[in-house]
């Protein structure tokens, strides 16, 4: 009998770590300051063989205490296949735990249970470069706080970096908001020739004024173009011929925000979106491992939303490297209290990934106890 067969869950805990990041992250095209972290819920299992997993928790508290209810006393392979991931769908708030649970009991890191497909270390680009050059509203620092923060990056191990654009959505005029996406865009290219430079408006231009950044920055070499407005057909249409027109081989992603998959799939089949971005906790690990095989078939490549917690850029990782199709993973600096994430290390540009069981992360030693269930 699999290990899965004999450890039934025996207890199941709640607890809220909280996220530090390096430094005050500030505003971007629709969000004031994303501030300097804050608490994960996170989702702890124990079986009566001994075995220990944890992950943060999918979707909201009444699922997620609903499903600490109705687990214990269940064998692990009752609700999880290592091929397929969750298969009752009242366990999907434990998604990523049952995933680190499972690599417990198997002795295999989760990207070699999806099948180590992809390369390692995997890619990862710096996603903390927001509207810092616009932060105090009474003395705002200008485009070298942005410079300065690439640079802290940089030394990190950062060799891309994405710059969010848009300041002329909701903190800009719209001409002075774009002048200043230009130059903030042009200074980093210029301090880091070498990197990859990645673009974000979080769907905060309206089709003809991105491509009037466009044409500023075509140049620059851009490698990514992140929702540069809301997606539909007719615009991303203009977007590719704009695209071809400046001879710009840049990738173009979509799906972080609100994701409509069905239309989301539409666009990829029509050569429109070459990244999805769905997010790897929101949207949950299972779902990305049962929709992957249809969007590789579509030829597009993928990259899992990552924002706003150190652990997803983890999550998102172990995907790439077990799943292969993902060109690059998102950077979130920081750490979580009492997690020991050591064995992960991010270096000329690439996180590597330790070869422990699970996700690789010792259960979070934090007394910050939501709840129990046993």
């Amino acid at each position: 009998m699999s290990p899965l067969g004999e450890h039934r869950v025996s207890e199941i805990r709640i607890v809220r770590p909280c996220d530090r990041y390096p430094r005050t992250i500030g505003r971007n095209a629709r969000l004031g300051s994303h501030g300097d972290g804050g608490l994960v819920t996170a989702v702890c299992l124990a079986t009566d063989g001994g075995a220990q997993g944890w992950g943060v928790a999918l979707g909201d508290q009444a699922g997620l205490e609903a499903a600490a209810r109705s687990l214990p006393g269940r064998a692990v392979a009752d609700v999880f296949d290592p091929g397929v991931g969750v298969t009752d769908r009242a366990a999907l708030p434990l998604d990523l735990a049952l995933h680190d649970l499972a690599g417990q009991l198997l002795g295999l890191p989760v990207y070699e249970m999806l099948g180590a497909a992809g390369p390692r270390p995997v890619p990862c680009y710096d996603a903390a470069i927001y509207f810092d050059d616009l932060d105090p509203d009474d003395a705002p620092r200008g485009v070298g706080a942005v410079l300065a923060n690439c640079r802290a990056d940089e030394k990190s191990g950062h060799r891309a970096f994405k710059l969010k654009i848009g300041r002329g959505h909701r903190w800009m005029a719209p001409g002075d908001g774009l002048r200043r996406d230009i130059e903030v865009t042009r200074a980093v290219r210029e301090r880091h020739p070498d990197a990859r430079i990645l673009v974000d408006a979080n769907d905060g231009y309206s089709p003809d004024s991105f491509f009037a950044y466009l044409e500023a920055v075509a140049d620059c070499g851009l490698y990514w173009i992140e929702e540069p407005f809301p997606e539909n057909h007719a615009d991303l249409t203009r977007l590719r011929a704009e695209l071809t027109r400046l001879g710009s081989t840049a990738l173009v992603a979509d799906g972080e925000y609100e994701p409509d998959v069905p239309l989301l799939l539409d666009l990829a089949a029509d050569g429109l979106v070459d990244v999805l971005l769905m997010d790897v906790v929101s949207f949950g690990f299972t779902a990305w491992r049962r929709l992957w095989p249809r969007v590789r078939s579509l030829g597009v490549e993928l990259s899992p939303h990552a924002w706003g917690q150190p652990l997803k850029t983890r999550y998102a990782a172990h995907l790439a490297a077990g799943l292969g199709g993902v060109p690059i993973v998102e950077g979130v600096p920081g750490e979580t209290e009492g997690v020991d994430a050591s064995n992960y290390r991010l270096a000329d540009g690439a996180l590597r990934l330790p070869d422990t069981p699970g996700f690789g992360m010792p259960l979070p030693r934090t007394p910050d106890i939501e709840g129990a269930s046993r």
